[in-house]
């Protein structure tokens, strides 16, 4: 059977009735089943960012870390290290958001999962046409906003912003500010 990017079914179905091992990250990514640890630095980020950004959107809208999200195609399920859904998004019948409700996602990357941040769910974002996708990395003491996404897989826009500036994130009508200066830094 060949799978096309506006499959209705869902990557996260193969593991529906799956016994998991907690303390993992699973995703999904060319019909590929992938589980790694959560990272001390990643976990800090998130710890960090998470309730600015939540204060922030004061009801207009929601943040998620790490829940399953529906993409166009049964072959990539990704659980975004942070989420941005917006204002008035509902759930599909599986009970999940799904791409289109995203305003932004927010990848803290490691060793482990650089090339899949930087490539892979770098195109996947762009050819569903989520506005910002930020990627976090410690080991640079930056992040790198993208913006401006095509149906090619390509964001026209990015923006390097070092650890200690401030993350802006231009929402649809409002703006997200999120503090780096806590975000843990690479001592190399």
């Amino acid at each position: 059977m060949t799978t096309t990017l506006m499959d209705t079914s869902s990557a996260w179905d193969v593991l529906e009735d799956a016994n998991l091992p907690e303390g993992f990250r699973v995703e999904i990514t060319d019909g590929k089943i992938i589980m790694t640890p959560q990272g001390e630095q990643q976990w800090k980020v998130i710890l960090r960012a998470a309730p600015q950004i939540e204060q922030q959107l004061a009801g207009h809208g929601d943040i998620l870390s790490e829940v399953m999200i529906d993409f166009p195609s049964s072959l990539w399920g990704y659980a975004p290290d942070l989420a941005i859904i917006a204002p008035g998004s509902e759930r599909n019948k599986r009970g999940r958001f799904e791409w289109h409700s995203l305003e932004a996602v927010l990848e803290i990357i490691s060793l482990s999962t650089r090339d899949n941040d930087f490539e892979k769910k770098l195109r996947m974002y762009a050819e569903c046409a989520i506005p910002l996708y930020v990627i976090i990395d410690p080991s640079g003491n930056s992040c790198v906003v993208h913006s401006n996404p095509t149906r090619t897989g390509v964001y026209t826009d990015q923006e390097e912003i070092p650890f200690g500036e401030d993350l802006v994130l231009p929402l649809d009508g409002r703006e997200i500010v999120v503090k780096t200066d806590g975000f843990p830094r690479s001592e190399g």
